[in-house]
């Protein structure tokens, strides 16, 4: 039975404290300057994966904390919360960790599963491509049988951490004995197999992690590299991409969290005409509005946590009613964060502006919202299939 618990545990006040006690550890501008370096925020990653704290929603038995995606949501929320980026926190452990731990062979687990857990193995995702969209429908990468081998051929788009990866977790089609496109597969792909190449996107949001386009020409695959099976990937797809939502939201619920934070330090600091700006209400009841809003937004975020690790109905549902509600909320808190600022909330000094791509990012990304709303309307509502 799926329980939402509304009292912290002193495990999760335990967690969140050592998890932001490792992130405040670093520079506040850690990831600024490792965007200038070019460089993948690794030393940040290993901090955390040394205690453990990457794989805490991993199985217990593949070397994981068992705490499901309420425990990898808290961490991801402290991360964010704290001004740090670890986008592939989103992919490896939530997304292939969790197809891994419903769906993966025991091999597979062996292999990959209790690296992600120890954050040794980094796995990225690739199912966005160029000319799909957002319709999965019509992806058009294969996976075929040809002269007694198993071959990748076909191109992704908008591919996080790639550079901090170990391997991608492709998903592709099989092709057909008549060409045709038939189910999706789930390909296990190394960043340095032959045939595979990459091009980093450039992208405005001051984040160490990178976009990238990828491309595959003839990659050779072994049986043991397909989750499912070939033409087995549609149910464990699914049961990776709502904890990506989970996950979106948790960071998209730190970043409120932080730029609400600054705000109201400003607010009661900076005195004009006699008195802490955060006295007019012109500048209290905006932001009073947004911390109402993410709050509800979190209690969605933890509701879909409870219920996708139960296995319980409306996961999905509130997974990306989640994503949704914490996107929208992100946005508003930054937005009147530096708006409280004035013009000091444009200054790199006050971290506000780093934080905007970022966030405006949750509005598309992982999913957009206009296909939230989609969803809700034709599975929440009853409604007619407007796609």
């Amino acid at each position: 039975m799926a329980r939402l618990e509304l009292i912290p545990t002193d495990e999760e006040r335990e967690i969140r404290a050592a998890v932001r006690g490792i992130c405040d550890s670093f520079p506040e501008d850690y990831s600024r300057r490792k965007h200038a370096e070019g460089e993948p925020p690794t030393e940040l990653w290993d901090a955390l994966a040394d205690k453990g704290y990457l794989g805490v929603n991993v199985p217990e038995e593949w070397g994981g904390g068992g705490l499901g995606m309420a425990g990898l949501a808290a961490v991801g929320e402290e991360i964010s919360g704290a001004g740090k980026s670890l986008l592939l926190i989103v992919v490896s452990p939530a997304i292939v960790g969790s197809i891994l731990a419903r769906h993966g062979t025991d091999e597979q687990k062996e292999t990959w599963l209790r690296g992600i857990a120890a954050g040794t193995a980094k796995v990225a995702f690739a199912i966005t491509e160029p000319d799909a969209g957002t319709n999965s429908h019509n992806l058009a990468t294969s996976l075929e049988r040809r002269d007694g081998r198993l071959l990748l051929n076909g191109q992704k788009t908008y591919i996080s951490g790639v550079e901090h990866a170990d391997a991608v977790l492709v998903v592709a089609r099989s092709r057909l004995p008549g060409g045709e496109l038939g189910l999706p597969s789930l390909c296990l792909v190394d960043v340095d197999a032959p045939g595979f190449t990459r091009d980093a996107i450039p992208m405005p949001y001051l984040g160490p992690d990178k976009q990238w386009t990828l491309f595959f020409d003839d990659v050779e695959l072994e049986e043991e590299r397909l989750i499912g099976g070939e033409g087995g990937g549609l149910g464990p797809v699914f049961d990776g991409l709502n904890p990506e939502r989970i996950m979106g939201a948790a960071i998209a619920c730190g970043a409120g969290r932080r730029a609400l934070e600054k705000a109201a330090a400003y607010a009661n600091e900076r005195a004009v005409w006699g008195a802490p700006i955060g006295t007019h209400q012109g500048i209290a009841h905006p932001l009073a509005e947004a911390k109402v809003d993410l709050e509800l937004a979190r209690l969605m975020m933890q509701k879909a946590a409870a219920l996708y690790d139960a296995g319980a109905p409306g996961a999905g549902e509130a997974s990306n009613m989640a994503k949704y509600a914490a996107a929208e909320a992100a946005i508003e808190c930054v937005d009147r964060a530096i708006q409280t600022h004035g013009g000091n909330g444009f200054a790199l000094e006050y971290g506000l502006s780093d934080m905007w791509w970022g966030v405006r990012l949750t509005r598309t990304a992982p999913v957009s919202r206009e296909m939230i709303l989609n969803y809700v309307a034709e599975h929440s509502l009853g409604l007619p299939k407007s796609y």
